[in-house]
């Protein structure tokens, strides 16, 4: 069983943490509350912050003159200034942090798809999409970092690629701040899987920082290494960079296995290849063998527990706890 890093999270505090909407509402969100036992939030409402009441008329995003404007519906308050400067002094004095899950499509916290009105008026269509003021000044401060909304959250996809990448960035926080060179050796050894399936350019570049053939000094290799390991987590994986990784792992066994064995696993490769099964069943079936011949290294992979699995949820579709339509 893994220990995790418990990662440090900004989150819109609407989700679950107060009644902060406009209207007064809390929203729920089952990935927020299953992560609290997991992750260290730091709750935050941006409308609130810059002195905006509960309940409140809302805000929307106004072009103007080719620029966008934050004002309160019926052009009551033009908040513009104000809320950029709380951005900046939030996002200044933050300290390390990991990620970010924000509220969806919100004029302040949106990360994308927010609306773009011509006009204050509560009547007036929408014009375009964009991305929240706080939502937007995220994304470009911390682009490297784990950061989505809790609508984008509920494809599993999406969330996987920002869980894996959110424990992943936790662990490194610990590395570069407490670590030493052998800390960092185990790290990239422990992800090494993982990082192959991500980006194998990257993962090369990765390899030498650590292999520190020219004696760097930790500060500066770390530095390093975490330029090239935000590079390597920008993109999730492609399908053909996980069937190549987990043939990679199958190597370790080629030898000691029956060509039953062999058989049952490359029909599990090619039903993931054609879209008929997720990938769970293949990387299970090298995680068994891993165990059964006691290959320590393999075993060790993050990229058989890439984080905690108290979060992990079945699609309620295919879960036995959905209503019995036998009944």
């Amino acid at each position: 069983m893994r220990e995790f890093v418990r990662p440090k999270v900004v989150v819109s505090r609407c989700l679950g943490f107060d009644h902060c909407r406009y209207n007064g509402d809390i929203i729920s969100s089952p990935i927020v509350a299953n992560l609290t036992e997991y992750v260290d939030f730091l709750p935050v409402c941006p409308e609130v912050e810059i002195g905006l009441g509960v309940p409140r008329d809302p805000i929307r995003i106004v072009l103007e003159d080719g620029g966008q404007r934050l004002i309160q519906s019926g052009g009551s308050r033009d908040v513009t200034e104000v809320m950029e400067a709380f951005c900046t002094d939030f996002l200044n004095s933050v300290g390390d942090i990991d990620g970010f899950i924000l509220k969806y499509r919100s004029p302040s916290c949106g990360i994308k798809d927010v609306k773009i009105y011509p006009t204050a008026a509560l009547k007036s269509g929408a014009i375009g999409k964009t991305s929240g003021f706080f939502g937007g000044a995220v994304l470009k401060k911390f682009p490297h970092l784990a950061i989505e909304d809790e609508g984008r959250l509920r494809n599993a996809r999406i969330k996987e690629h920002f869980m894996t990448k959110l424990f992943m960035l936790a662990a490194f926080r610990k590395v570069k701040s407490e670590g030493r060179m052998r800390d960092l050796v185990a790290f990239h050894s422990e992800n090494k899987y993982l990082l192959m399936a991500y980006n194998q350019a990257e993962l090369r570049k990765l390899g030498a920082i650590v292999a520190n053939k020219e004696s760097g000094i930790f500060r500066e290799l770390v530095s390093e290494y975490e330029r090239h390991l935000y590079s390597a987590l920008s993109r999730p994986p492609r399908y053909t960079s996980n069937i190549n990784v987990l043939m990679h792992a199958f190597g370790h066994f080629s030898e000691k296995l029956s060509s039953q064995e062999k058989a049952l696993f490359f029909d599990w490769i090619q039903k993931y290849r054609e879209g008929k099964t997720s990938l769970c069943p293949a990387t299970n079936t090298i995680r068994s063998w891993a165990v059964r011949f006691e290959d320590q290294y393999l075993t060790n992979q993050t990229l058989f527990e890439p984080y905690p699995e108290g979060p992990m949820e079945v699609d309620p579709v295919n879960s036995h706890f959905r209503e019995d339509l036998w009944e």
